[in-house]
């Protein structure tokens, strides 16, 4: 198995019981996550040996959220310790045609967002893994975040590892002419990628591309070949969702590698938590394609596993190789005695 990083903020989330919103609740259940730490705790039980490259406080919460990480087996000798804050956010989940929503607290103080790594340590990350996966939520933090995941995507790219880049836009976090000034940015990332995550939208939204299709689906299909071309990206992938009348949500999976797309069987269910799903996904395409697996399986595999991802709750994946091998082969589960 490969030795897989990611760069990220481990973030605490703050959640309002059930279905209520902050205006109701009076209590809140807090956790740990983050997209990196979602990302590597899900290879981890894929079987691969995963480390964050993070920052967190120096107090009790740092020490709660370091022993969290440990738990989901992730390894921290990447994880620095300094400043005072680690960054928030409150969910409320949605229900019917009510969606669910995440309120960011003021990242920017964040011991990730203010510390900076020493230049070493990219030089030890990069020698000492396989790939290392980076987040567009990181780039749109401050320019310290942009500094740092440049400078260690560079490093990898240069001592033979493989970069993996999660468009991941956020309109909230870059606020008014978001796209213009993500632009610049995400085009650096893409430079130095290896396998993305991205849709049509990032394509038209944020490199300012544009597309003759009618539908998502053609639009799709015509820019992502132009974007794995144009930036020299050997694997692209993502998904796309319809959330149905019905509250059930639909989801269908695509990698485009080889010059050639693969598409999963578009798959309906029932959502229990939403939040990490695609993260899900991601692990899943991830784990297979760095094993070389075929095109097909790799969407179908990833798929499953971002299915399994909305019926256990929390933002990070707690599924098993054998569990998302199980899911591909049938629709609903009996009880397993």
């Amino acid at each position: 198995m490969s030795r897989i990083a990611a760069f990220g903020e481990v973030m605490m989330r703050l959640e309002t019981p059930g279905y209520q919103t902050l205006a109701q609740s009076g209590s809140l259940a807090y956790s740990f996550s983050g997209t990196g730490v979602n990302v590597v705790s899900a290879l981890a039980r894929f079987g691969h040996l995963s480390y964050l490259v993070s920052t967190l406080p120096d107090s009790s919460l740092g020490d709660a959220a370091l022993a969290y990480l440990r738990k989901l087996g992730i390894h921290t000798p990447f994880v620095n310790r300094g400043g005072r804050y680690i960054g928030m956010y409150f969910l409320e989940h949605g229900f019917g045609i009510r969606p669910s929503k995440v309120t960011y607290t003021d990242r920017l103080g964040s011991s990730f967002n203010t510390v900076p790594h020493p230049p070493e340590n990219w030089t030890q990350v990069a020698s000492s893994v396989d790939a290392v996966h980076f987040c567009g939520i990181t780039l749109a933090m401050n320019e310290l975040a942009r500094t740092q995941i440049k400078q260690l995507a560079g490093e990898v790219k240069r001592q033979g590892g493989a970069v993996i880049f999660d468009c991941n836009y956020r309109p909230s976090l870059w606020g008014e002419g978001g796209y213009a000034l993500a632009t610049p940015h995400y085009r650096e990332m893409l430079e130095l990628a290896d396998i993305v995550f991205m849709n049509e939208r990032d394509a038209m939204l944020t490199l300012g591309m544009h597309s003759s299709g009618e539908d998502r689906m053609a639009q799709l299909q015509e820019l992502i070949p132009q974007v794995a071309q144009i930036y020299g990206i050997g694997t692209i992938a993502g998904t796309h969702r319809e959330v149905n009348s019905d509250n059930t949500h639909t989801l269908t999976g695509y990698l485009y590698r080889d010059g050639a797309f693969a598409f999963a069987e578009p798959a309906t269910f029932a959502v229990y938590d939403r939040v990490g799903a695609g993260d899900a996904y991601a692990s899943g395409i991830i784990h297979t394609v760095l094993r070389g697996d075929a095109s097909q399986y790799a969407v179908d595999f990833a798929t499953a596993a971002a299915v399994l991802a909305h019926t256990v709750h929390g933002d990070t994946p707690m599924a098993t190789e054998a569990d998302v091998i199980q899911a591909m082969t049938r629709t609903a589960g009996d009880v397993q005695r």
